[in-house]
């Protein structure tokens, strides 16, 4: 057993030496996905979120879904208005009215989540209905529909991601003709290059007139040139690379302050693809570089963005925010370009700590957020405020977090697997199954654990034929003192935190694997210039206090948590006791993430 995590510090190329996450990529191919048939999830929670959202899409009617559509293009729209952000109002006013924000911008990404969905679950309706929709949708192309439209790139992006998710997990025939027809009648109606959020280039319009995003465009455009819909998508992908963000991130330069958090965040995988599709090492510089800078100002949950904007370094914003605001991290859409973000940078250079990253933000964030309504209520914020609170958005239904939770509920399978042509790497630990060839050998490794509530995780392999291919088990940082098991056989050589441990042997079925990854109560500041104010963790796990008046307590009170059942703990303080719960087990609670101790 040995380490197979990538050198940090660097590895020598012919002609140059990199940093350690550039050495890696140059060094080695990217890991690849699996698809989403290939993995199965047995999680209760993961799946309840899928079925939840598949449910909610598969119950709007078709005439609702396109009516914004056929009015911005001028036709006749029958059917139920869902109101919220997807209504279109042409005399809507910034700030006065309610509904009508961003009308038909959730479109696309329902599309793209039920073909993802389909990929899973392989059933009819699911495809009958993205085939219908995308045909219903191909009568609405309109210019009419841009000009109207305060959002046309990013409403765009949402579409093409729809298309290209249709044409690859549904095997839509006409998704790449209709792509054409939008993007011929779209691009008349976009600026030439990548426009900074709050500069204007439209003239006569109001101020949120300038926030589309036509800087996060790039990502699902290389997509479409991977994908075969035509040269002209990695042309119009690199025309659209905001290089006004991406080269001072390069050469290091931190620049997120002021910026709007979900999108420059989302828009890091651009960056990320053009790295990807072009092998621009600049690209990847500004993602790995902004991700660094993007970890020193985020939440002990791994989200960022209080107020939806990016911050100062070493400014205080962070912990002013938890008595300054309820609005601490616009969660489904945050999580979906954190996922994002460290799927590419994790296959790419190969490093644990991306995996690390994305699983706190699993546990602490998105998988605990209230589940999308049939009326479009959304949860849109998670609450790290002092007074914090699970609350859905009153004045925002249907809004942009409604379309990245089905995306997220979907793609959880697509981040636990990769795959090299060595072998298997496990960056999750999620109930599942996994199937795949190996070398013409049929494999199937399937995992069952409680965790991330207990410590032992089990894989059990089914082979067509003893076959050699090598395993590798994400080591967290956290986790000192993990031990590897090999049919009841302890390996002699302990894993290394911060790692991926590598087994390399000829597998059989009935092999069995046991990993332990000890689990102990450790505080986090939330950040330096506040070291009294601190969360406290159990493994990957964040415990929130539910508390209305937290007594004042110590850093002994919290590090002696005492664990009360499989989900609860409890801090004893001078004042009394305080109760401890997983994100995912607060319901309407009053809590704190963080506790101020002595």
């Amino acid at each position: 057993m040995k380490s197979a995590s990538l050198m940090t510090a660097g590895i020598v190329v012919p002609g140059r030496w990199l940093p350690g996450a550039l050495a890696a990529a140059s060094a080695v191919q990217p890991l690849e996905q699996f698809d989403y048939g290939d993995v199965v999830l047995t999680s209760e929670l993961h799946e309840k979120q899928l079925e939840e959202t598949h449910s909610v899409l598969m119950g709007l009617s078709d005439d609702s879904l396109l009516k914004p559509l056929r009015q911005m293009s001028g036709q006749p729209a029958p059917g139920e208005d869902l109101g919220g952000w997807y209504h279109y109002n042409p005399d809507y006013k910034w700030g006065k009215d309610e509904d009508g924000f961003a009308p038909s911008c959730t479109f696309g990404q329902w599309v793209s989540a039920l073909a993802r969905m389909y990929a899973i679950r392989r059933d009819q309706p699911t495809r009958d209905k993205v085939l219908r929709l995308n045909r219903l949708y191909a009568q609405t192309i309109s210019g009419d529909y841009y000009d109207k439209n305060r959002f046309p790139t990013y409403c765009y992006d949402k579409i093409v991601c729809g298309l290209i998710d249709s044409h690859r997990y549904v095997g839509d025939p006409d998704a790449f003709s209709i792509l054409e027809r939008t993007t011929n009648t779209a691009l008349p109606h976009f600026p030439k290059h990548a426009v900074e959020h709050g500069k204007e280039w439209r003239a006569n319009k109001d101020q949120s007139w300038t926030w589309d995003e036509s800087y996060t465009i790039s990502e699902n455009l290389f997509l479409a040139y991977q994908r075969g819909a035509g040269d002209r998508y990695r042309e119009l992908a690199r025309q659209y690379l905001d290089d006004e963000y991406y080269d001072p991130l390069s050469e290091g330069r931190d620049v997120l302050a002021g910026r709007h958090a979900y999108s420059y965040v989302n828009s890091l995988s651009s960056a990320m693809q053009a790295y990807l599709t072009l092998g621009s090492e600049k690209h990847l510089r500004a993602a790995t570089n902004a991700f660094d800078m993007l970890s020193k100002q985020s939440f002990v949950t791994g989200g960022w963005g209080p107020d939806e904007t990016l911050r100062a370094p070493d400014s205080g914003d962070v912990a002013a925010s938890l008595t300054g605001s309820h609005s601490s991290f616009e969660t489904p859409c945050g999580s979906y370009a954190h996922f994002k973000l460290t799927r590419y940078l994790l296959r790419v250079t190969r490093e644990s700590r991306y995996g690390d990253s994305m699983e706190r933000m699993m546990y602490n964030t998105v998988l605990g957020a209230k589940p999308l309504m049939a009326d479009g209520r959304t949860f849109y914020y998670s609450d790290y405020n002092f007074k914090g609170h699970k609350v859905y958005s009153d004045t925002q239904h249907w809004a942009c977090c409604s379309g990245t939770l089905p995306q997220v509920a979907a793609d959880y399978r697509i981040n636990t697997y990769f795959r090299d042509p060595r072998g298997v790497w496990v960056n999750l630990y999620i109930p599942s199954t996994l199937r795949w060839t190996q070398e013409g050998t049929q494999v199937v490794l399937t995992q069952q654990s409680r965790y991330p509530f207990d410590t032992m995780v089990q894989f059990d392999v089914k082979t067509s034929k003893a076959t050699d291919f090598i395993v590798r088990f994400r080591i967290p940082t956290w986790a000192d003192g993990s031990s590897i098991s090999i049919n009841g056989r302890r390996e002699k050589v302990a894993p290394t935190p911060g790692s991926f441990a590598a087994i390399h042997r000829q597998w059989s079925s009935g092999d069995r694997v046991e990993l332990d990854l000890p689990m102990k109560t450790r505080l986090e500041p939330v950040d330096p210039q506040h070291p009294q104010t601190v969360a406290l963790l159990f493994g990957p796990l964040v415990l929130f206090a539910v508390t209305d008046n937290p007594s004042s307590l110590t850093r002994a009170d919290l590090l002696a948590a005492r664990r009360m059942d499989q989900r609860s703990w409890q801090v004893k303080t001078a004042g009394g006791t305080i109760r401890m719960l997983p994100f995912t087990d607060i319901g309407d609670e009053q809590y704190s993430t963080y506790l101020r101790v002595a």
